[in-house]
């Protein structure tokens, strides 16, 4: 099963970019954020007609998660439980027994410490939505933009100051707070050192210079976890004509063993 998760930048913009990946790669599943439209001008038709059938939570200009799968699915959330901003965030469905959250937390960069606390508050949502997914035994994924940098090790040197949302304390100990729930980040469970970034701004030639961040992540439940082959981001995307300033993170797990 191969899953990815990609903050596309404007799904309407890219949306031969992402036709090409998708029939480059074949995924199973397609998790976007930062689509930047309504979802009746989510492009469905044309990814239909590649297969995919799509799960959108649009909002106009900005924000919005959509997901593309092939085969079976049904969507279980069109909004994270217990977080209350009517931003465009959030998309959940359930397919081939696993249960994925699409996700674009708050930046937190914007709007003050109001819109820090807004950042927080998703991370706790998440972290209570993991806590019912964990109680009830569910196999689950909760993958998508972070807007966190989890250590030093995923922020290029200079690419950020020390009081950006990326990578303040309580944004890292947000995320710890995640993990330590008995999560396994996907990327490092497979690559423990190391650079890995997904993103890269448009400014300052920070592709060229590779500064970049890794904010785009994927968190996986135990069982899910014990069938993890590979977790790596689409580096080359970046090198793309008009590319997203994100590139895709894929997520390849073992198949589960046919029901008898």
């Amino acid at each position: 099963m191969k899953i990815a998760s990609w903050n596309v930048n404007s799904v309407r913009q890219r949306q031969d970019l992402i036709l090409d990946w998708l029939k480059r790669h074949t995924p199973d599943v397609l998790m976007m954020q930062e689509i930047k439209c309504e979802t009746a001008q989510f492009p469905a038709d044309i990814f239909r007609e590649a297969g995919y059938e799509c799960a959108v939570v649009g909002q106009k200009s900005y924000n919005g998660v959509a997901t593309l799968v092939r085969g079976a699915f049904e969507t279980t959330s069109d909004h994270l439980p217990g977080f209350d901003n009517p931003a465009a965030r959030y998309v959940e469905v359930r397919t081939q027994g696993v249960t994925l959250g699409n996700l674009y937390l708050p930046n937190g960069n914007s709007g003050g410490e109001d819109g820090y606390a807004t950042k927080l508050t998703f991370f706790e949502a998440l972290a209570q939505r993991a806590r019912t997914f964990l109680h009830a035994d569910t196999d689950f994924i909760l993958a998508g933009d972070y807007n966190v940098c989890p250590t030093a090790e995923d922020c290029a040197p200079g690419a950020l100051g020390p009081d950006d949302a990326l990578v303040r304390p309580e944004s890292r100990a947000a995320w710890r707070k995640l993990v330590w729930l008995g999560l396994t980040d996907a990327l490092r469970a497979v690559h423990p050192t190391g650079t890995a970034y997904t993103f890269w701004d448009y400014q300052a030639g920070a592709w060229q210079r590779d500064c970049g961040l890794r904010i785009d992540h994927a968190l996986l439940s135990p069982r899910v976890a014990e069938r993890l082959i590979d977790a790596v981001p689409d580096k080359e995307e970046r090198a793309m004509d008009r590319p997203s300033d994100h590139v895709p993170l894929v997520v390849t797990l073992k198949d589960t063993a046919p029901v008898a």
